[in-house]
């Protein structure tokens, strides 16, 4: 398998983040997170398109009926297929944000919150389902990042990013319990960020402060590194028709010096086999 990188967007953005591989519209969704932007890319035409949120978005996912979900700064919001928007859940609080999200395989909505201070214990998991019902997962998170969960469903791995674990949890369908690391990530590797499981249930981490994306078995044995060119890679998804291209997420803020791909959106062309992600049920 190939480990060559390559710059499918070239961009500068300060927070790249949520790569979300989109089948029904063969896209890729990813944002920029202090940028307010929300793209798309289209590998197969080059096609990108850019919209602007009116505060800092965490994460976007595909709707099931079309449409977006957000995960934005005062809380969860729906965007129709014709631009109209409406909160599905508001939540303000002074000083706090979205961050990352996933799709449970149920079709509910696990969203991370953190502070902009990023102080311990300011962040939460929440559980939101179509009908925007919101359920907390977990009360005491710093920086709530990386969610996903095993092909067959029965686990799902999650990164407070300041702990430096990937955490594993057993998952029931609708709720977790049981949590325990599944690895920890050693002092000068950077911090983990965002992730994605793969076909074999390999969890694929990005380091932030790391420059690279690893891999890891069910095990917790470090399988894989994949060596990137600029310290803050945020986050990695599988994408493209078969679901072999890994796309990785990369920020430019806080660099004491220029990197020239520093928020750009990177392809490891061939690197593994994703999962198909579901769509918010909502």
């Amino acid at each position: 398998m190939s480990a060559a990188y390559e710059v499918a967007v070239r961009a500068e953005s300060e927070l790249g983040e949520g790569p979300t591989w989109d089948p029904a519209t063969g896209r890729l969704i990813w944002l920029d997170i202090l940028g307010m932007r929300v793209h798309t890319y289209d590998p197969a035409s080059g096609r990108r398109t850019v919209r602007t949120t009116e505060q800092h978005v965490g994460a976007v996912k595909p709707r099931a009926g079309g449409g977006l979900v957000l995960n934005l700064r005062d809380g969860v919001g729906l965007l129709d297929p014709d631009g109209t928007f409406r909160w599905l859940h508001h939540e303000p609080v002074a000083g706090r944000r979205a961050n990352d999200a996933a799709v449970a395989p149920d079709g509910s909505l696990w969203a991370g919150t953190m502070r902009y201070d990023e102080a311990p214990g300011g962040g939460t998991l929440t559980r939101l389902t179509g009908d925007g019902t919101a359920e907390p997962v977990l009360s005491d998170v710093a920086v709530s990042n990386g969610t996903g969960w095993s092909p067959d469903g029965r686990l799902m791995y999650y990164v407070d990013s300041p702990t430096r674990r990937v955490d594993v949890f057993d998952y029931d369908g609708e709720r977790v319990h049981g949590r325990r690391p599944l690895v920890e990530i050693e002092e000068g590797a950077g911090f983990p960020d965002g992730l994605t499981v793969d076909a074999d249930g390999c969890v694929w981490v990005a380091l932030w402060d790391g420059g690279a994306v690893r891999r890891y078995t069910p095990a917790g044995a470090l399988d894989r590194v994949i060596p990137l060119p600029t310290p803050r890679t945020t986050a990695c998804a599988f994408g493209g028709d078969d679901l072999t291209d890994l796309y990785v997420t990369t920020a430019r803020t806080g660099l004491r010096a220029p990197h020239p791909v520093a928020g750009s959106l990177l392809v490891v062309p061939g690197a593994g086999r994703g999962v198909a992600q579901p769509a918010f049920a909502g």
